[in-house]
């Protein structure tokens, strides 16, 4: 397999100059002369006017010569070549591709939507001219087959109640996923001669047909969390007011009246709303 070549060119501007002078050299002398044989001095020179290449900043041109691969020009100015060559420019700045939202499953088969941001350039001209048909389209389509597979390799979120305690998911863990999708997508662009720069993810949901239901489970999750952590915190606080009245000997309470003040306190403690106060008038034991 070829490989990218370096070509540099004869100067332009100097060719300039010298394509001016045999096209109206030519036309001056045959006045002059009164003979028509330097007419092809400026035809010659006309044929000139057709050699010149100018390559932009951050630009390259990939040239050929009746299908053969001659050499890359990358570096930018104004140059001068055979006329019969074929140019092909191919842009060497960086890119941004922002990839279509897919409707994929995720490891454990929930259906999702998702796209990718991803930031490309061309480093090899030869490879991406002739190794595959259209590289951009090639950009697109495997930057698209590489999200798929991504998606297929990790949950959308981490459902531990169900036993899929994941390290990595999709929603949670945004840099070692982008890491594995650039590293998944340069994989696959090598063989184009393009670097990828920068692979993130640009969106990311779950499917219209089970979003309602994800957004019912995770406020649940939710709820049950913050109630796990209300009750420990309502635990801790009756067993710090049963060791300070303990040590303070401010009452004496037996076994049936610290379940009842242990019963009251997580009441107050865990309840949704404020509790109502009761004013004992009699003793402690009515």
């Amino acid at each position: 397999m070829k490989a990218e070549k370096i070509i540099k060119l004869a100067n332009g501007y100097l060719m300039v100059f010298i394509v001016l002078l045999l096209f109206f050299g030519g036309i001056a002398m045959s006045i002059i002369k009164e003979t028509p044989v330097f007419i092809i001095v400026s035809i010659l020179g006309f044929i000139g006017f057709f050699g010149f290449i100018l390559v932009n900043p951050n630009t390259s041109k990939v040239i050929l010569l009746f299908g053969k691969y001659v050499g890359t020009i990358k570096e930018n100015g104004l140059y001068w070549a055979n006329p019969l060559y074929r140019k092909k420019t191919i842009s060497l700045r960086a890119s941004n591709f922002d990839s279509e939202r897919l409707k994929v499953n995720d490891k454990l088969g929930n259906p999702i939507m998702i796209s990718t941001i991803l930031v490309w350039r061309v480093t090899d001209t030869y490879k991406a001219a002739f190794d595959v048909d259209n590289y951009e389209n090639f950009v697109r389509v495997q930057t698209d087959a590489a999200v798929r597979k991504l998606a297929s390799m990790y949950p959308y979120d981490n459902f531990a109640d169900e036993g899929h305690d994941e390290d990595i998911t999709l929603r949670s863990s945004v840099n070692e996923v982008s890491e594995a999708l650039e590293k998944e997508i340069d994989e696959r662009l090598t063989i184009a001669g393009i670097e990828v720069l920068e692979a993130r993810i640009g969106y990311l949901a779950y499917a219209n047909e089970i979003a309602s239901a994800m957004l019912k489970r995770q406020q649940a999750t939710a709820i049950v969390a913050a109630r796990h952590k209300i009750v420990q915190g309502a635990v801790e606080m009756v067993e710090m007011a049963l060791n300070e009245l303990n040590r303070k000997q401010i009452v004496e309470l037996d076994d049936e009246r610290k379940a009842a003040m242990v019963s009251n306190l997580l009441v107050i403690l865990c309840g949704d709303k404020e509790a109502s106060p009761v004013v004992n008038a009699g003793t402690l034991s009515h």
